[in-house]
């Protein structure tokens, strides 16, 4: 009897040696988290900018996300894809972020519900009515794809749910995916960004107004800090600036004002360059039906020509386009409108891959002229925005008419695809101003001229509108920049302006993350229709004769051995 009681109780103490064990391993798989990422696209690994600012906070960063509840399959993923990333995040921050997921739509009263919503909205979170289908049914519910972001005493709305025109849901949903990382760690360098860069819009020359572009001057405010400068000649106008904008200028630069934006450039000053190189009444053109497009002086042409870039004097005409209000009769007093594709005002949307602009919604142009560039040694050009295919150009002068709505556009005439209209340029400049300075000039320690200049960065648009808002008229407050109010469309206006300044000022290398690229594996939906019965065959029954399968080979082999 002592072999049988001894044999009992090793296996009560291998018993309770493998409970400690699992309770050992749960405890400490609660505190550590790790994956390894086998995916060919690296899509679960953090990138090392992320990596490195989440490392350094210093106070917990909380994460509300309204994304939760009975959720379509595509919906599930991105909030699924957003918990893990918060996981990893948590893990990688020493616990630093923390999150919860809340179902805006979870209580049954529908004015709870309402004003619920109403709240969000307030808060700056939009929302998505959503139609699907589950089995035979059409279903319709609101949902907010979004999260607010806290940290000590600061809030701001974050959007997980990234549009583009032309886009099916499906790829919605994965570039929204792709682009999780990105908004994330975007949205705690926002709040946790200590000394923030100076950025100056440039005045003086007829540049847009501080009202015009006031709702990008917020935007940018939330990253840097932001000012109005007038040159008026002096040398340390741009002292302490990281970097300039300048905004649809109207008139002639002073010469020394130009020199001291070119010295400015030449010690590593980033510059952003939206320039109207043809002027447009667009007013002129409601009243009268038609207007002319001239050429602007700026005494700009030689500068950028110098850098490696050129904006012609030209309109881009592109059929992927935004509409305009135009008046067809009046009824009594009351002017009859509809509204028409006006092909003045190009629809872009990104195909290039840089990070700038990588799965960006369409950028609305009015009246925008093309960019070339020109061959300079040492710099790197990219272009960022392209016309659609479909496009065409008119030389200075133009004549702008309504009248060009009256007919169906001629295809043969639109031959000029994707036309250049903005490009990025990286790399050290030669100074607009080499072999023309008397040596007096060149020698004088407060002048200090500098004929090439350190690594540095700057991106040309040939258009002016693309950074300015429209104002309400009622109010004098700003839309937001790239709202159409004729549409009720919302552009990519500010997107793309802030990663203009995100990618010319970001010293961390946080805007590579937008680079990064999760393929989509959908499947097949033809084939899926066609071959349904037989995978739900091979899924249902295949497994099942596997067991019945193993179940007698297991009989067999016992009965042989106990034979």
């Amino acid at each position: 009897m002592v072999k049988p009681l001894n044999n009992k109780r090793k296996d009560l103490a291998s018993l309770a040696l493998s409970v400690v064990i699992l309770i050992l391993l749960n405890f400490i798989g609660s505190k550590l988290f790790f994956r390894l990422d086998l995916t060919s696209e690296n899509r679960y690994t953090l990138s090392k900018a992320t990596k490195q600012m989440v490392e350094d906070l210093d106070d917990v960063v909380f994460v509300r996300v309204y994304l939760d509840g009975d959720l379509p399959a595509g919906f599930k993923r991105l909030r699924n894809s957003t918990k893990e990333l918060l996981d990893e995040l948590r893990a990688v921050s020493s616990e630093n972020i923390q999150y919860e997921f809340i179902d805006p739509s979870a209580d049954p009263d529908q004015k709870v519900r309402n004003d619920v919503y109403r709240q969000l909205s307030k808060m700056g979170l939009q929302y998505t009515n959503l139609e699907y289908m589950e089995g035979d049914k059409k279903l319709e519910k609101i949902i907010f794809p979004g999260a607010m972001v806290a940290y000590k005493n600061k809030e701001i709305p974050l959007q997980l749910l990234k549009s583009k025109i032309g886009a099916n849901p499906e790829v919605m949903l994965n570039n929204s995916v792709q682009q999780l990382e990105f908004e994330i760690a975007n949205a705690i360098r926002k709040l946790t960004i200590d000394v923030k860069p100076k950025i100056a819009f440039i005045e003086g020359q007829g540049e847009l107004k501080e009202l015009d572009v006031k709702d990008i001057t917020f935007e940018l405010s939330q990253f840097y800090n932001v000012e109005r400068i007038r040159i008026n000649q002096q040398l340390d106008a741009l002292n302490n600036v990281d970097a300039i904008i300048i905004a649809k200028p109207d008139s002639l630069f002073d010469e020394k004002d130009k020199f001291i934006i070119d010295q400015f450039i030449m010690r590593g000053g980033k510059c952003l360059w939206l320039i109207d190189q043809l002027q447009v009444n667009h007013d002129s053109l409601q009243k009268n039906s038609f207007t002319f497009a001239i050429g602007r002086s700026l005494n700009i042409d030689d500068q950028l020509f110098k850098y490696g870039a050129r904006i012609n004097s030209d309109l881009v005409l592109d059929l992927q386009s935004s509409p305009i209000p135009v008046v067809l009769g009046y009824i009594g007093n009351q002017p009859q409108q509809k509204l028409f594709p006006w092909y003045f005002y190009p629809l872009v949307i990104p195909i290039s891959d840089n990070p700038l602009v990588k799965n960006l919604n369409a950028v609305r142009f009015q009246y925008g002229s093309s960019v070339d560039t020109i061959a300079k040694p040492g710099i790197k050009k990219t272009f960022l925005l392209h016309s659609s295919k479909y496009t065409k150009m008119l030389n200075s002068p133009v004549r702008v008419s309504l009248n060009i709505l009256r007919d169906e556009p001629q295809m043969e005439q639109y031959n000029k695809p994707h036309v250049p209209m903005a490009v990025l340029l990286e790399g050290e400049f030669e100074s607009v101003y080499k072999n023309r300075l008397p040596q007096n000039l060149l020698e004088n320690n407060l002048i200090k001229f500098k004929e090439k200049s350190k690594a540095t960065k700057m991106i040309v648009i040939g258009d002016g509108d693309i950074i300015r808002n429209d104002i309400v008229m009622s109010t004098g407050k700003p839309y937001p920049l790239g709202y159409d109010r004729f549409s009720d469309n919302i552009y990519a206006n500010k997107n793309f302006i802030l990663n203009c300044m995100n990618y010319l000022l970001d010293d961390s290398g946080l805007i590579s993350v937008r680079g990064k690229e999760i393929q989509l594996r959908l499947l097949d939906k033809g084939k899926l229709a066609k071959e349904k019965a037989a995978w739900q065959f091979l899924n249902i029954f295949i497994p099942i004769l596997l067991v019945i399968v193993s179940a007698i080979l297991l009989f067999f082999i016992r009965k042989r051995k106990y034979a």
